[in-house]
C-alpha cells in the first residue's frame, strides 16, 4: 500500500542550492544540523539547526545550503493533507522551533520503515505538533511596492547600519514619509526593526560558518560584543553563545 507521505534524510554540501520551484505535497525540512535558507515569494527565512521549515502545497520556492547540513524532510500529499491537517494549521509558510517531542518524532519517523502504521500514526502526530510549537524570528519579509524594495537592498547592502533613513530614502528616490509608512503595512515591521532583524540573520549565517562571535559583531557594524549579543537575543530570545550550542 502507498502512503500519502514520504521520509527522507539528505546530507548536503554546503553552496548546493535547489532552484525556485514547486510541488502539490507539503514539505517539512529539519535541519538536524546545519544551516539552510529557504526563499519564497513572501521573503527570505533563516534556518538554523534545530529549527524547521515549513512550506505549503504549491508555493514556490528555494532552498540554499549555507553549511554542511543534515535535513531530515517529510512530504505530505494532497490527500494526506485533507484527512489529518488540523483546522488550526497555518496556511502559509514558517519557521519553527522544534520542540523535544516533535524531534523525537522526527527521528523516529525518517529513520524508520515507512510502511509501517506506527510510521503513520507519527507523521499524523507531527502535523499536530507543529501547530503548538512556536514559530521563530528567522522571517526577513520582502516589502512588496517598487520604493520599499529598493530601500531594503539598500539596507542589505548596509549590514553595518551606518546610513540613516534619510540618505537610504535619497538614494532609493523616495522620501523617508513614505518608507516609514511602508514597511509596517507591507511587512508588519518597522523599517528601523527590519533593518534590525536583518544585521541579526547575517550575523547567524556568519557564526553557523564558524566565525568568532566578535568578529561578526565587529563586521556588523556593532560597538562591543555586548551590544551585539543585547541585539542578538532581543531578535532571537537566545544569546550568540546559546546559538551556537543548540540542544
Amino acid at each position: 500500500m502507498t502512503r500519502p507521505f514520504t521520509l527522507t534524510r539528505l546530507r548536503k554540501p554546503r553552496g548546493e542550492s535547489l532552484p525556485d520551484h514547486s510541488h502539490g505535497a507539503a514539505q517539512l525540512t529539519f535541519a538536524a544540523s546545519g544551516m539552510v535558507q529557504v526563499r519564497t515569494e513572501d521573503g527570505v527565512w533563516l534556518v538554523p539547526p534545530q529549527l524547521a521549515a515549513w512550506i505549503p502545497p504549491g508555493a514556490p520556492h528555494r532552498l540554499d545550503i549555507l553549511t554542511d547540513a543534515d535535513l531530515w524532510m517529510i512530504f505530505w500529499e494532497p490527500s494526506a493533507m485533507a484527512c489529518w491537517m488540523p483546522g488550526t494549521f497555518p496556511a502559509r509558510a514558517f519557521v519553527s522551533r522544534v520542540s523535544p517531542l516533535l524531534r523525537s518524532l522526527l527521528d523516529a519517523a525518517t529513520a524508520a520503515d515507512p510502511a509501517s502504521e506506527r510510521v503513520e500514526l507519527m507523521v499524523r502526530l507531527i502535523l499536530h505538533e507543529l501547530t503548538a510549537t512556536e514559530e521563530a524570528p528567522t522571517f526577513l519579509p520582502r516589502p512588496t511596492s517598487a520604493e520599499a524594495r529598493r530601500v531594503a537592498d539598500l539596507a542589505l547592502a548596509d549590514r553595518r547600519n551606518e546610513l540613516d533613513l534619510d540618505t537610504l530614502a535619497r538614494r532609493a528616490a523616495t522620501s523617508v514619509r513614505t518608507a516609514s509608512r511602508r514597511f509596517p503595512e507591507e511587512t508588519g515591521m518597522t523599517l528601523k526593526a527590519w533593518r534590525q532583524r536583518a544585521r541579526i540573520l547575517w550575523a547567524m549565517t556568519q557564526l553557523g560558518q564558524g566565525q568568532p562571535i566578535a568578529r561578526v559583531a565587529r563586521d556588523a557594524g556593532f560597538a562591543s560584543t555586548a551590544a551585539f549579543s543585547h541585539a542578538f537575543r532581543q531578535v532571537t530570545t537566545v544569546t550568540p553563545s546559546a546559538f551556537l550550542s543548540p540542544p
